[in-house]
């Protein structure tokens, strides 16, 4: 069922912060980021030799903003907020999505998706409030890179392609590539890395990106941007329960306010409208699948 294999991306994306926490304490993040993206995109293409199904430009720019530039500011954030608070600023992707959408294909979205984007907003103020002495470089790290997502999200819900597989192991490849003289020239030359932490790049190279990020894109064909988007309200949820229960973290109040009236948003947002009662009722439609199965 594809709303299934949609429900694991946000889930493990989300389990990215404890496992920063847990076992990539001290690291670079954009090495960390780079030994994330370069092997998964190795490794998919060892299993999937075949061209890319989209042109060399259009795969250039998915991998420069999903992983060249996605991947430093995820880390950073990572390295920066409590696990709970980057996931809940990573949350906001739906309301970027409506804006994109509006600023780049004239959908302007209607008074229900935009008060609901106020309340998910009001969320993130109280979130953010200056008591909770949270790191600002840390914070417009988190918001840029749900931007970035948002954006390359959009542009993937208009380029579907049939070889998923093909379309993620390139973004991956290429990105990771992008990333080495990036980290290079940031953080000098790649360190080598204690056993320690082998088991949290296990996880983050196998299934919190080669997975994880062929079921985003086989999952944008299938169900579209906008549902997708909605799904990783699940995305603070895993990085609140795993925050607590593993790395012990504590939050204000006020920020747990701030977290409830993002999800809030979310849901209602993910609630179809109920119909007027002077609106015809239209018979019922066949559930589009998208263009492309991946």
């Amino acid at each position: 069922m594809p709303i299934l294999l949609a429900l694991t991306v946000p889930v493990l994306w989300g389990s990215t912060y404890a496992v920063v926490a847990l076992f990539l304490e001290g690291l670079s993040p954009v090495w960390v980021a780079v030994w994330r993206a370069l092997p998964a995109g190795a490794l998919l293409l060892l299993l999937h030799p075949k061209r890319p199904p989209l042109p060399w430009s259009k795969v250039g720019l998915l991998g420069l903003f999903n992983i060249t530039l996605f991947f430093p500011l995820l880390f950073t954030a990572a390295y920066r907020l409590p696990g709970s608070v980057a996931g809940t600023l990573g949350a906001t992707m739906p309301l970027m999505l409506l804006l994109l959408q509006w600023l780049w294909q004239g959908k302007r979205p209607d008074g229900r998706a935009l008060g609901l984007a106020l309340l998910g907003l009001t969320g993130v103020v109280l979130l953010l409030n200056p008591s909770a002495d949270l790191d600002l470089i840390g914070v417009l790290a988190a918001l840029g890179a749900s931007l970035l997502v948002a954006q390359s999200s959009l542009w993937m819900g208009n380029w579907p392609v049939r070889d998923a597989l093909g379309l993620t192991a390139w973004q991956l490849f290429l990105g990771g590539l992008m990333l080495v003289p990036v980290a290079w020239l940031l953080a000098g030359p790649p360190q080598p890395v204690a056993p320690s932490a082998w088991p949290g790049f296990l996880w983050l190279t196998g299934l919190g990106t080669a997975f994880a990020y062929w079921a985003f894109v086989r999952s944008l064909n299938r169900i579209g941007a906008n549902r997708m988007s909605m799904l990783m309200l699940l995305n603070p949820v895993t990085s609140v329960l795993l925050g607590i229960a593993l790395v012990q973290e504590h939050l204000g109040w006020g920020q747990w306010v701030g977290i409830a009236l993002v999800l809030l948003a979310l849901i209602l947002m993910k609630r179809k409208p109920a119909p007027r009662a002077d609106e015809p009722v239209s018979p019922r439609a066949t559930p589009a699948i998208g263009k492309a199965t991946g």
